[in-house]
């Protein structure tokens, strides 16, 4: 059974790119930056960090400059306003289901830990690249950055051959 079967159908894919352009546009005339997703969970990071070791957090080069309340920054409320819409978008679409999405070829097991692994991977890169794809793709290429478009360009490339590479495990 696909998604569509499983929930209402989804939002056409340009009219949701064109809502997106308006969210953006809209951040830009109300906070005056655009859009993303790591600087966030940096920031809830520091905030972890500081319940557990407050001394070595306020002190590290990197998560000291934020203070003792890392949280009051607007990617911190951007991101909980993108986790509570998205599962209130899924309830609202009768989509909420626990499961693991893999091909039969792999273990739920082991399609967890790749996706561990990759979320880890790409957590560390977004923070040395210093921002994720939404602000790099989406506010990058939105300012017309060559940093923006040139990173768009490239996430493609990847993700065409990323598929290519693994598209048997998603055969039966």
């Amino acid at each position: 059974m696909n998604n569509e079967q499983q929930g209402n159908p989804y939002l056409n894919p340009y009219l949701a790119g064109f809502l997106l352009g308006l969210t953006l546009l809209t951040s830009f005339l109300i906070l005056g930056a655009g859009l993303g997703a790591s600087g966030g969970l940096a920031r809830l990071s520091a905030w972890c960090g500081l319940c557990i070791a407050p001394e070595q957090i306020l002190n590290s080069a990197y998560f000291g400059a934020w203070g003792e309340q890392p949280l009051k920054y607007y990617l911190v409320f951007m991101l909980a306003g993108i986790l509570v819409g998205g599962f209130v978008s899924a309830v609202v679409n009768r989509r909420v289901k626990i499961q693991t999405e893999r091909g039969a070829s792999y273990s739920a097991g082991k399609r967890l830990a790749l996706a561990l692994l990759g979320g880890i991977i790409t957590g560390f890169a977004t923070r040395l690249a210093r921002g994720c794809t939404s602000g790099m793709a989406l506010t990058g290429t939105a300012l017309l950055t060559t940093g923006g478009v040139a990173f768009l360009l490239a996430t493609f490339a990847g993700g065409y051959m990323t598929a290519y590479i693994f598209r048997r495990q998603w055969h039966d």
